[in-house]
């Protein structure tokens, strides 16, 4: 039974150090404090982080208590993993609204109403002179720079503040003040971890066990799943923009795709992966499938081929879908009047919710992905006829999947 436990518990991780000690502690017969925590640096929690949240929620469906750590102090410093440069720091105020909106997100993976929940400003905000002190004791500076992205940028003369290098040791100190028997984390996470066992030790706490997950590149298929890239996939995005991106991913994502974020009772990743290599399997098809049941996972049951039929509509058919949002927007978006109208579109799209800016309207615009009826809007202020009610009923449409109908102009 033990060995089972192990089995589930350990399945699909790459680092589980060190060898046998996972075993040893489930052999105690208690529940596993197991810590996780997230960096609450962007608003939204992704695919690649549901990596790592499904492996804590097992530990939860085993009987081990889920701690989740929002780091809302050390997000001040910024995770300098896979960093080349220093992070500016957050303000308090961003970092708040963050961490506020990830419980919400997280509990679409996991019971948050069992987990335990900490924001770790709860005890670093607080830390005198005399403790750090007495963390900054528990590694050197050569251990530091054992850490991949620390030596060579050490090695490069690019510089590294000493803030970034408490960071692992703050996080460490998490470890210490949960008590945690396992931490969790990507592969990228790794120096971070094994850095705890170390603070844990210097606390005369019996070390964690480290147990890393795989990191779940973006919908470019190159690079780890980031906000910062434009290439992630949230957790709480519309099932039509959830949809809409899955299809995106490329075909030698597919199987990777389906072993890290696809239900844990979908479909085979191996037999996929042979499907795809042998031409048995469209690749189409299979990012097809793998879309409705992620989405489904994430928004209910039937929200997937709801989406699905949409997403033919826009593609397949070449139609407008049929539910289009309706926006008044404001009628002084219309400059000048008479015959010599002129609406600058970045602002159009920014009220009407197609865009969060002007700089990203004129951006998608320079790309090509700005459409009015259909047909591509290029120019940034458009010429319209009279007091700008021929704009009334347009539609307009960002990107693949953005769609709104000028209901009205309001003073």
């Amino acid at each position: 039974m033990a060995a089972d436990a192990l089995t589930k518990l350990a399945s699909g991780s790459v680092d589980l150090i060190p060898e046998g000690e996972l075993e040893r502690k489930l052999a105690e017969g208690r529940p596993l404090r197991v810590k996780l925590g997230v960096d609450p640096s962007r608003p939204d929690l992704t695919l690649g982080h549901a990596v790592v949240l499904r492996k804590l929620r097992t530990f939860q469906d085993a009987g081990h208590v889920a701690v989740l750590i929002v780091g809302d102090f050390t997000a001040r410093i910024g995770d300098p993993s896979g960093r080349s440069e220093t992070r500016p720091m957050l303000g308090e105020e961003e970092i708040r609204a963050n961490a506020e909106t990830y419980l919400a997100q997280a509990g679409k993976v996991i019971d948050v109403g069992a987990a335990e929940l900490h924001g770790n400003a709860e005890w670093l905000a607080g830390i005198d002179m005399a403790e750090l002190l007495r963390l900054t004791a528990s590694a050197t500076v050569a251990q530091m720079l054992e850490r991949d992205d620390f030596r060579d940028r050490y090695e490069s003369g690019r510089p590294i503040s000493v803030v970034e290098l408490l960071y692992p040791l703050l996080q460490g100190y998490d470890s210490v003040a949960v008590r945690a028997d396992v931490e969790l984390g990507g592969t990228d996470q790794k120096f971070n971890l094994l850095m705890g066992r170390e603070v844990q030790r210097a606390y005369r706490q019996e070390p964690q066990v480290v147990l890393t997950m795989p990191l779940l590149e973006g919908t470019d298929g190159v690079r780890k799943m980031s906000k910062s890239l434009d290439n992630y996939i949230g957790l709480t995005e519309p099932p039509d923009d959830m949809f809409g991106k899955l299809m995106r991913i490329p075909d030698g994502s597919i199987a990777k795709y389906v072993r890290l974020a696809g239900p844990v009772e979908g479909e085979d990743p191996e037999e996929v992966e042979r499907g795809l290599a042998a031409g048995s399997l469209h690749p189409n098809d299979a990012k097809r499938r793998l879309a409705r049941e992620i989405v489904d996972l994430y928004h209910g049951a039937g929200e997937g081929q709801a989406a699905e039929e949409r997403f033919n509509l826009v593609f397949r058919e070449r139609a407008l879908p049929q539910d289009v949002q309706e926006v008044s927007v404001p009628a002084d978006l219309v400059k000048g009047g008479s015959g010599a109208a002129v609406v600058y579109v970045p602002a159009l799209l920014k009220a009407l919710g197609l865009v969060t800016s002007t700089s990203e309207a004129r951006r998608l615009q320079a790309q090509g992905g700005v459409r009015k009826d259909g047909e591509p809007i290029a120019e940034e202020e458009l010429r319209i006829d009279g007091d700008g009610s021929e704009l009334v009923g347009t539609v307009w449409q960002v990107g693949r999947r953005r769609f709104a109908r000028v209901r009205d102009l309001v003073e």
